[in-house]
């Protein structure tokens, strides 16, 4: 078979750039240990500034965002973990490259109601946490800088 499908590098149709994965555990740690989170009935959403980025959101050209999914075993069985994990999939490769904060980590905990909520309310959920969680990043990243010097003597 000379061609077994579309290659799945480089940025995605609307131009816009790849989301990454969180794939090892201290990542995850990384971004638990943050403290910042958003509780909506079909997920969970934690996010963290990456090290790198020190100035909160940045444009995603310049950095990218990086994404994990978690569902755990109380959510179901192994078929039902993973639907939820498929649909969290879908959500954060259509929401994050639109309003996710360049230079961000962002994990994705699924919760049972994620198996039989609407994917529109999914959609909504999360688009108010990455919202909500960009605001709480910046808004970190102002009170984290030192205070600008003055010319007073």
């Amino acid at each position: 078979m000379p061609n077994a499908g579309p290659a799945r590098s480089g940025p995605s149709k609307r131009g816009r750039s790849k989301i990454e994965r969180l794939r090892k555990r201290p990542e995850f740690l990384r971004v638990a240990a943050a403290r910042t989170k958003f509780v909506a009935p079909g997920l969970i959403l934690q996010a963290r500034r990456a090290s790198a980025v020190d100035s909160g959101c940045v444009a995603t050209a310049d950095a990218g965002i990086r994404v994990g999914l978690t569902v755990t075993r109380k959510v179901g069985n192994a078929v039902e973990r993973n639907r939820v994990r498929r649909r969290l999939r879908a959500l954060a490769n259509e929401v994050l490259p639109e309003l996710g904060c360049g230079g961000a980590d962002y994990v994705l905990i699924g919760r049972r109601e994620a198996l039989t909520r609407p994917y529109d309310n999914l959609r909504e959920d999360l688009r108010n946490a990455v919202r909500k969680l960009n605001r709480n990043l910046t808004s970190r990243a102002a009170r984290a800088e030192p205070p600008a010097q003055g010319a007073h003597s």
